[in-house]
């Protein structure tokens, strides 16, 4: 890499220091501050490709870059912003294919840019040397818990038990694989693709390339969908001319599905924001839905023959994808939403049909967003029954279903041949039937 080569990098790698402290400090996704930051800072592609992948990488191994770091410092220095910087330094060293000396030049190069931080470029010169020299004794440290918070650490142990528990603690330190949702012959799609058919019908890609350049994307053929993610739209079991609502539908993977089944559908969110961008996927796709910018808990039509409700939740089944959702959310995220999963289950309840049929899900690891929504649901609606997901309808994947009959995805689960392309998102589905007349 040229001196000049170097210089161009300061960019993205400016950008995801400031990407990972504003994430920390707000408190809010980290898809969403980049989207921002990459509004005011203009970044060719491949820039903004280097300044998400060492933002992820420093959020997926977070617990164990700040250990690292403390375990090299007298005193770990009051500035959080110096620290993040130290952090994203360290996560090209260790974990990105980046030149020693250019992950370690640029940092000192940011913070000497930096009027609060000026100061600090030879510390931090002397902590990533530092770090480079003792690389492999800090990757030695192979504890899987030093990258999951303490709070959540607990909870996975107590609700899966330590060996469950510490798979899934694992998975999240693996990149999450690219899976597609295919309208059509998904097993010739695979070949073309060069991708695995999944026993659930999904296709995992073996390689990671550019989304778009992929044949059939300009076409609408498919599109991107975790393996568990286009389960509850499958198990929701949509028929042609059915009347069904979406509800909380974007970015839409959900929605295209039920279209393609030619399902009237439709797709309900609260962002007007997020619906303009699926209605551009479902133009893509070729597809069609209603679409309403709504809070789906002030919904007025109805009744459907069938729901989706993929809730608003924690999201805690998707870190190995948004590994940021680990460090930014709460015990009390869990409290607030498990309350809105709640009245939005009993909105879906009044606007179904005798008969209809109703998909709970999210992509939530924890029980309150899950197994004790179902419970609690069919306890306060008795005119509801549970309607039981069978292994055949999930690829035979058994390990997968609850003693209830609902459905829970892990990400230490679907494990493949090669490792890097094993896992799942951990989503929640609960089927529900309207008994009443």
């Amino acid at each position: 890499m040229t001196q000049s080569d170097e210089q161009a990098g300061l960019g993205p790698r400016r950008l995801a220091w400031q990407a990972v402290t504003e994430t920390l400090k707000r408190r809010v996704p980290l898809d969403d501050v980049m989207e921002e930051l990459f509004q005011t800072e203009k970044l060719t592609s491949r820039d903004e490709a280097l300044a998400r992948a060492i933002a992820i990488v420093t959020f997926r191994r977070l617990g164990t870059l700040g250990h690292a770091l403390r375990e090299r410092l007298n005193k770990p220095p009051k500035d959080e912003r110096l620290m993040h910087l130290l952090a994203v330094g360290a996560a090209q060293i260790l974990f990105l294919d980046v030149p020693d000396h250019a992950a370690v030049d640029s940092a000192v190069t940011i913070a000497q840019g930096d009027p609060k931080l000026h100061h600090a470029g030879g510390f931090i010169n002397a902590v990533l040397r530092r770090v480079a020299r003792e690389r492999d004794q800090i990757l030695g440290q192979d504890d899987p818990w030093l990258d999951t918070p303490t709070w959540l650490e607990e909870r996975w142990i107590a609700q899966y038990g330590e060996p469950l528990a510490t798979r899934i603690a694992q998975a999240h330190r693996s990149l999450a694989s690219v899976d597609l949702t295919v309208k059509s012959d998904p097993q010739a799609w695979a070949e073309r693709l060069g991708g695995v058919l999944l026993p659930t019908g999904s296709i995992r890609l073996k390689e990671r390339t550019a989304i778009r350049d992929l044949p059939g994307f300009e076409a609408g053929e498919w599109w991107v969908q975790d393996a568990a993610a286009a389960l509850p739209a499958r198990l929701l079991q949509p028929k042609p001319g059915e009347r069904i609502a979406d509800l909380c539908a974007a970015p839409g993977g959900k929605t295209a599905q039920l279209a393609a089944a030619g399902a009237e559908v439709l797709a309900v969110d609260r962002s007007a924001k997020r619906l303009a961008r699926l209605e551009e996927n479902l133009a893509r796709l070729h597809l069609t839905a209603e679409t309403r910018a709504i809070d789906a808990e002030k919904l007025t039509a109805g009744p459907f023959d069938a729901i989706l409700l993929d809730a608003p939740c924690s999201a805690t089944g998707t870190i190995r994808r948004h590994p940021d959702v680990a460090w930014t959310k709460s015990q009390e995220d869990i409290r607030k939403l498990s309350g809105l999963q709640s009245r939005l289950l009993d909105k879906a309840a009044a606007l179904l049909k005798p008969g209809g049929r109703l998909v709970y899900c999210t992509c939530s690891l924890e029980a309150e967003e899950g197994e004790r929504q179902a419970e609690g649901f069919l306890a306060r609606h008795p005119d509801f029954a549970r309607s039981p997901v069978t292994p055949d309808e999930i690829g035979g994947l058994a390990e997968c279903l609850t003693p209830a009959g609902d459905l829970r995805t892990l990400p230490s689960q679907l494990a493949l041949s090669e490792h890097d392309r094993s896992g799942l998102d951990g989503f929640f589905v609960a089927r529900f039937v309207h008994r009443g007349s």
